[in-house]
């Protein structure tokens, strides 16, 4: 078989994995959609009846899926390419440090994407009127300007993202690699298989991190005309809700969100690794032709 030259194996990762991400993104998302929903209406302030309760549980769903394949195409792109050019220069002990930096610089990236289909879509799921996801983004700039209103929450979605994929991407990679060398002599693990190790990660990693979503919820939520916004930080959110609610309201929707991100988590790995596979497949096919 003809070989493929480093500048082509660079071309066909960039590639799979930005399409792959994609595809896996928009899928997740969609399937999953009505658990994202109501855990976004019981982590809001007003309680998860007055968000809503079960009624219109696809509200707010256009948004998403117009940011869903960008994001996470973004994301996979970005954390490939990190871990792909670090292991041959970093010592194989030090390869969880690298999954826990590219997987952080990652979703910063796709944080660009993702914040404000996020503001425009939770104001969506939780608000009582029928105002339209073009109206709200629209009202959110004009009040709020760009940062204040589009991009609200911006930090403190990095600051739940980051633990969330630092912790999930690791044990994702030891987990493949453990299954891979324990179970498997080697041989690259099916999408499946794949899928299995990607929904342990994500539950574990939702669970933990479930107060800091609360916070990053309640931030981009929260009415102007009740709260300083300007002064809002995490550190703040999340002493203010273990004062009026405990730590019960810190866990607040830790079981749909736990519920969703295993489930999302294996639907997601699953058929990230089965599309980066097969537009791999296609690209060297395309390139040996």
């Amino acid at each position: 078989m003809m070989d493929i030259d480093k500048q082509s194996k660079d071309k066909i990762l960039y590639i799979s994995s930005f399409v792959g991400g994609g595809v896996a993104g928009l899928f997740v998302d969609m399937v999953l959609y009505p658990l994202d929903t109501m855990k976004t209406r019981l982590q809001a302030e007003q309680g998860f009846r007055k968000a809503g309760g079960f009624k219109g549980i696809y509200k707010g769903i256009g948004p998403q899926a117009v940011g869903s394949a960008p994001q996470a195409a973004l994301f996979f792109l970005t954390y490939e390419s990190i871990k792909y050019f670090s292991e041959p220069l970093v010592p194989k002990s030090w390869m969880p440090g690298v999954y826990m930096v590219g997987a952080s610089i990652s979703e910063v990236a796709a944080c660009l994407v993702r914040v404000p289909i996020e503001v425009v879509k939770q104001r969506r799921q939780t608000q009582m009127d029928n105002k339209s996801s073009l109206k709200i983004a629209f009202d959110a700039y004009k009040e709020d300007g760009f940062r204040k209103g589009l991009y609200r929450g911006f930090g403190s979605t990095i600051v739940r993202e980051v633990p969330f994929s630092s912790i999930q991407f690791p044990i994702l990679e030891y987990l493949k690699s453990t299954y891979r060398t324990k179970f498997k002599n080697n041989i690259p693990l099916e999408s499946w298989e794949v899928a299995v190790c990607g929904s342990i990660a994500g539950g574990i990693s939702a669970a933990i991190t479930t107060p800091l979503d609360v916070a990053k919820t309640r931030i981009m939520l929260a009415d102007k005309a009740v709260v300083d916004v300007d002064n809002l930080t995490v550190l703040r959110m999340l002493k203010y809700i273990y004062t009026r609610e405990g730590i019960v309201g810190l866990f607040s929707g830790v079981v749909p969100r736990t519920i969703w991100i295993t489930l999302g988590g294996y639907i997601f790995f699953g058929s990230y690794d089965f599309s980066k596979n097969m537009c791999e497949t296609i690209c060297r096919r395309q390139h040996l032709l």
